[in-house]
């Protein structure tokens, strides 16, 4: 698995991309996490969190899936916390909204194990360990979409194809009940043809939005596995988010996530992971 492609290769970038981290009383992760409170690790990015504990265990041969464990342990601490401040000021999800989530969650986790299964680098823990890493941002990203924001001039809050508004209202579509049906769109299409579909796509189209090129990304991927792969695969997909509602802003996330389980090690990385 490409360590270095998926992880260390972006660490500049993924700096700028990388959720601030609440200034909780988030405590230690755990007694493997180098004396640092999980407040401090997550201010870091997983590459740098793993690079430097990499380097603090130079003889430890599984450094860097304990890393990751420790960052993920950290991830999971910050959600909680999230969560329960939000059910003490009831500004939390509803329990129709948290249920939509849980079965988009159980979805990923289904397209997780087909896609990991029939990557080109099966068996990689590492590659599953992100994964997880992944899966963790999805819940952050869910909780944290009903923080209230500061409220922003009118002039500001322009809308893009990513989710939230420029301006910063996210909560808005999260919470309104309002937050779009999320579909494999007509950039992938149905299973019956979505090799053809892939095949017409253009994924470096500069006047299509975020979302537009990640889909026609995904479905090119899919289009370069074999008949039987794909179809499997396209199904399992459209589980996650075909039934289920997402903000674009998920929607996004999630097919990011979808292209980084089918990305060949030798490619370039269609994005930065999030974290």
């Amino acid at each position: 698995m490409r360590i270095a492609a998926t992880v260390l290769i972006f660490a500049a970038s993924l700096a700028a991309q990388t959720h601030p981290a609440h200034r909780t009383a988030i405590g230690r992760a755990s007694a493997d996490d180098l004396g640092k409170t999980c407040y401090e690790i997550l201010q870091m990015s997983s590459s740098d969190w793993v690079t430097k504990y990499k380097a603090a265990k130079s003889s430890d041969s599984d450094a860097t899936m304990r890393a990751i464990a420790v960052y993920g342990a950290c991830y999971d601490r910050r959600t909680d916390e999230l969560a329960a401040k939000l059910a003490r000021t009831d500004k939390g999800p509803s329990p129709r909204e948290r249920a939509n989530f849980q079965s988009v969650e159980k979805a990923v986790k289904a397209f997780t194990a087909k896609a990991l299964a029939e990557a080109q680098s099966p068996g990689d823990p590492a590659k599953a360990a992100y994964a997880g890493l992944y899966e963790k941002e999805f819940r952050y990203e869910f909780y944290e979409a009903y923080e209230p924001r500061p409220v922003t001039p009118a002039a500001g809050n322009k809308p893009n194809e990513a989710g939230a508004e420029v301006g910063g209202a996210k909560a808005t579509s999260a919470t309104s009940g309002a937050a779009p049906a999320g579909t494999l769109g007509p950039d992938v299409g149905s299973a019956k043809d979505a090799k053809a579909t892939a095949a017409s796509v253009e994924p470096s189209d500069k006047n299509a939005g975020p979302l537009t090129l990640a889909k026609n990304h995904f479905g090119a991927l899919l289009g370069d596995l074999p008949d039987d792969q794909m179809h499997d695969l396209h199904e399992s997909f459209g589980e996650i988010l075909g039934p289920n509602s997402a903000t674009p802003r998920m929607q996004l996330l999630i097919y990011q996530y979808a292209i980084f389980l089918l990305e060949a090690p030798t490619d370039k990385p269609f994005s930065p992971p999030p974290f």
